[in-house]
Formats: C-alpha cells, structure tokens, sequence
C-alpha cells in the first residue's frame, strides 16, 4: 500500500511538470503504458493472498483511475493553452488587401472543340464516344479497309499489336453506333486520335470529329446543306467554301472540303506556308456512306442511305484564330495560351 501512495506523489510530482502535451503523453506511458509502473504493479496482485489482494486491487484501480482523469484533464488544458498561442502569433490582419491569384481558361482546342459540338447540337446532332485503342476491325476493314489494303499506308497507323490500334480517325465510333442502334441516325463523335505525323500543321495525336447522318432518301445535298451550315456558322456568312472530288474507302462518292485561306498575303516574303499559294485550306472530308460499310454493320443499303463526314479540330482551330503552326497549341508557352 505504502508503494502505491509513493507512486502516486511520484506522479503528481511529474504531471506538475508537464508544459506540453507531448509531456503528458510522455507521462501516461511512464504509468499507465503496456510496460508502465501501474503494470507492473498489477504483476504483484498474484503474490499476495486473498484478504491482501482484494484490497490492494481496489486501491490500485482507484490509483489508475485518478492518473488517468489528471492525464486527460492537463493534455486538454496544455492543448488549449497551444491552441490559443498559436492563434496569437499567427493571426492574419483582414484589413490587408489580398493577393491576386491569376485563373486559368479553357486551352483552345478545347474551346474550339466545344464551339464545333455546340453548333452540330443545336442542327440536331447527337454526340457519341468510343475507344482510343481500337480494334483493326472497327479501325479498318469494317470500314471497307481489308488487310494489305493500300489506303492503310495513308493512316501511318501506331499499332498496339496485330489486331489492335491506336485509332486513325473517330470513325470506328459510327460503326459501333450502328451496330447498336438502328436509323435514323444522326450524332458527332468527337475525340482523340493517333497518326506517325508531325510538322506545321500536323501532330502525332490530335483530335477528330466524325459525323454520321443515316435515314431514308438522304443524299449528297443533305451532306452539303449541313457542312456549308456548320462552316458558316464557325467562320462567318462569307467564308468561300468549295468541294472538291476526293476518295475515301468507306464513302462513294466522296469530296474534301476547302475554306479560303487567311494567311495568304501575311508571310514575310510572300509565299503562303500553310495553302503553298493555292489560297484554299483542306478543312475535312466527307462523302456518303459506302453501301458495304452499311452491310459490315448490320445496316441495309437497300432501304437506307448516309452520309459521313470527319474534321480535324486543330486545323479549325488554326484558321479560327490565324495560327500558322499547329505546334505551338502543344508547347504550352503561357504567352501563348494568355492570349485566348
């Protein structure tokens, strides 16, 4: 009995002394720890006998329980204590004026890329995704692109593995869409794309937008009526637009679309980078859909017609804010992007 009233003193002399919570926490381990003089007088309960040990458990316990309510009563009253000088040294005067924090803006292909979905929404359009590792078959041959097809070569295609691509185009997204869903069709799939390529107007991965429009009795004037539509509404009312015939193997007939270039007469000595002096810039292709492209879908050519159509966003992008250099979207020099 004697050991625990000297424990006790011992105690009250160390929690006397604690000035931090660390402190505290340094004491309840001393005491009440796994390996602590409390535990360790616990040890000595099976030594005594019965009449002994009774008593000497309950003082122990009384023992125990006054060292932890003062343990938590000094860390409570040391924590507030810290809290209130760290409050007083570290107090923020509000009258000072703050500090700018400059915000950021949408990057412009993303703008672009945004304004050209907004402008085909609102002419009707769905949107639809896909994946960007693609399947050869969904890339190429249920698009009328058979293996050892000369037109792959134009694709300067990332191959993941024989059967599988990094995809050319967002056109794999039109046939997943019409296997799933029956006409009338009529969406946009915008998206990422992957070809071996870069200069001034070409980059390794740039972003694509395919369109798709399937019904009954659609015909090339519907093709032209929405494009010339959708690239006055994206360049102005006056913009020249022209088609010119083309070939692509998943549309029959097909053309490539031409805008009026607006950097001609900008280059220092003269000669256009960007149209080489033809004073037109290729804006995308389009045509209508290959009967057999509607036959690897599970679309009947005989009762439906379509036309597609695919744009790069970059190259809008490039003749929307006058950029002769596609590679400055992706250098991510601030002077630059400030500007939109």
């Amino acid at each position: 009995m004697a050991s625990l009233q000297e424990l006790k003193q011992q105690f009250l002399a160390d929690i006397g002394r604690c000035s931090t919570a660390a402190d505290v926490e340094a004491a309840r381990v001393k005491y009440l720890g796994r390996k602590g003089l409390l535990t360790e007088q616990m040890k000595l309960i099976g030594t005594l006998s019965p009449d002994e040990r009774k008593a000497f458990g309950r003082d122990l316990n009384e023992l125990k329980n006054f060292i932890g309510d003062e343990i938590a009563s000094k860390g409570t009253s040391l924590k507030g204590q810290e809290l209130k000088k760290k409050l007083a040294t570290e107090s923020i005067d509000v009258t000072l004026p703050g500090s700018f924090t400059p915000y950021g803006s949408e990057h412009p292909i993303s703008q672009t890329l945004n304004e050209i979905i907004d402008i085909f929404t609102r002419m009707g359009f769905g949107v639809e995704e896909g994946p960007e590792v693609e399947l050869d078959h969904y890339n190429f041959e249920a698009l009328n692109i058979p293996k050892d097809h000369p037109a792959r070569d134009m694709q300067d295609t990332f191959y993941i593995s024989d059967d599988s691509v990094l995809r050319t185009h967002t056109s794999p997204v039109q046939i997943r869409v019409m296997e799933k869903k029956k006409p009338p069709l009529r969406f946009i799939a915008p998206g990422k794309v992957y070809r071996h390529d870069a200069d001034v107007s070409h980059t390794p991965m740039f972003h694509q937008v395919e369109g798709l429009m399937v019904d009954t009795d659609i015909s090339f004037s519907h093709l032209k009526g929405v494009l010339e539509e959708f690239l006055h509404r994206m360049f102005g009312p006056d913009v020249p637009v022209r088609f010119r015939p083309s070939f692509f193997p998943f549309t029959e007939p097909s053309a490539e679309v031409d805008i009026g270039c607006k950097f001609c007469g900008s280059s220092v000595d003269g000669a256009c980078r960007v149209c080489k002096d033809t004073e037109w810039i290729e804006i995308l292709g389009a045509g209508m859909v290959n009967p057999r492209v509607f036959e690897m879908a599970g679309v009947d050519p005989e009762k439906y017609s379509g036309f597609a159509f695919g744009m790069g966003v970059e190259r809008i992008a490039m003749l929307k804010y006058s950029i002769d250099d596609l590679r400055l979207f992706f250098e991510n020099d601030l002077r630059f992007l400030r500007q939109f």
